[in-house]
């Protein structure tokens, strides 16, 4: 058993603070909070946290990454002109996963969990793509996530951009990943790893492309994860080689369900909202993703039932992606509050929930452990009612000091319990590998 004492605790929703508190953890889940919770367990304590002067709460969730980008940051290989959305997919990021082996996967997905514990972040939901290396990238992404001690999903994202033949490759490696990932949930050990069975985008997949994904998500019981109307060209697409919107589409093969996951969805209809709506799926919101590929603002945020904050590969850093996510929709004259936004971080929780079937985002009694230490020192009084405010001008992941995963103490006063410097070390040599191996890419 583990027990935290002294703490002031916080959860982000239902907003809340209380003070001098324990939390004792047992296995994996919270058993107890409150104050001097951990006497009642005198004798049964293994470990003991002092969090005198300590900020408590559940870990922060990133609803969207691209584990495979991870090697992309200061990158120097042949990419070409990127004046619009479609020639940054063609010239950059469909060049850079074609040249992924399994080594540079391998360390682009570890850096990637390390550095999304550092920052808090507790559950990463990856997107993943490696046309050159299909059968088996799902486990190299996984062994990420459980040498680290990081919790996650993923999936391959299917595409006929590389041909049929690796279309069907994506969608059995997503059949088998799903298909291993119940057989563990199953088995009663610690699961630290879920499935989804992911898609490009709706232009890069054909119909008897989305009639597979279909089949595969009907019989693994997973939802389908997928970019939507990332930029104007999608939507296009659907309407002159389909004549209807993309959710329209989508629906006739049933890929809305309550775990599917639609990414960025800046340019969908009011009719697709309402589809999304109607089917309780997710829409992701990447603020600085967005910013960065000049997509455009995704004005219907608050029309959604559900939304939540992912981050599109651009680090796992959600204390910095909400600050992004309020701070451009004041820039956009939105009317939604930094309030809303703590909520939409939060949801976050509510994707493991209905993919994981247990419960997670709050300091209970029968909710998962995952749970960050922080060394936040809030200049002014910090409340159920103003942890919104915090958030957003003050709380930062450099605060973050230790960081616990389904029980385990994953990052302790700073420090993992591996060697990161040589982890680093060895994944800045296989950049220099896969920018070479971008360099030989046929154009």
């Amino acid at each position: 058993m583990i027990a935290i004492k002294n703490a002031t605790a916080l959860q982000f929703d239902p907003p809340k603070v209380w003070e001098e508190v324990d939390i004792v953890i047992d296995d994996s889940t919270i058993v107890e909070i409150g104050k001097s919770a951990a006497g009642k367990y005198s004798g049964k304590i293994d470990k003991e946290i002092d969090a005198a002067g300590k900020l408590v709460f559940p870990g922060l969730v990133c609803s969207h990454h691209h584990y495979y980008s991870g090697l992309a940051r200061g990158i120097m290989a042949n990419v070409g002109p990127t004046p619009d959305f479609v020639s940054v997919l063609r010239n950059l990021w469909w060049k850079l996963d074609r040249g992924l082996d399994e080594e540079s996967l391998y360390y682009s997905s570890i850096i990637n969990s390390i550095e999304a514990i550092k920052s808090g972040t507790t559950a990463v939901i990856d997107h993943h793509a490696s046309p050159n290396y299909i059968k088996g990238s799902l486990n190299t992404v996984k062994k990420s996530f459980t040498e680290t001690g990081l919790r996650g999903m993923t999936c391959y994202e299917v595409s006929d951009r590389n041909g049929l033949d690796g279309m069907y490759a994506g969608i059995e490696e997503n059949r088998e990943f799903a298909e291993q990932a119940q057989q563990e949930k199953q088995s009663g050990g610690r699961h630290l790893v879920e499935a989804a069975i992911g898609g490009h985008a709706p232009f890069t997949i054909p119909q008897e492309g989305l009639k597979a994904i279909a089949e595969v998500v009907e019989s693994t019981g997973r939802g389908f994860h997928v970019h939507v109307a990332e930029g104007k060209y999608d939507a296009s697409y659907s309407h002159l080689h389909f004549n209807k919107d993309i959710m329209a589409r989508l629906s006739e093969f049933d890929l809305l369900n309550e775990k599917s996951i639609f990414v960025h969805g800046v340019h969908l209809s009011e009719a697709d909202v309402e589809m999304i709506n109607k089917a309780d799926s997710f829409l992701v919101h990447n603020p600085k993703s967005n910013m960065n590929n000049g997509v455009g603002y995704n004005h219907q945020l608050p029309n959604y039932k559900n939304v939540a904050i992912g981050t599109d590969g651009i680090g796992a850093n959600m204390f910095e992606e909400f600050k992004f996510a309020f701070f451009k929709h004041q820039d956009a004259h939105g009317n939604l509050y930094s309030d809303a936004f703590l909520k939409l971080l939060a949801n976050g929780n509510e994707l493991l929930n209905r993919n994981f079937g247990q419960q997670f985002g709050r300091l209970e009694k029968g909710y998962k452990a995952d749970i960050v230490i922080s060394d936040y020192q809030a200049p002014t009084p910090l409340t159920g009612d103003n942890i919104d405010g915090h958030m957003a001008f003050g709380m930062a992941s450099t605060d973050v000091r230790t960081v616990i995963i389904d029980g385990q103490i994953v990052y302790e006063d700073r420090q993992f319990p591996f060697d990161v410097e040589k982890i680093f070390a060895e994944s800045r040599s296989a950049a220099k590998k896969l920018w070479e191996n971008i360099n030989k890419l046929p154009e």
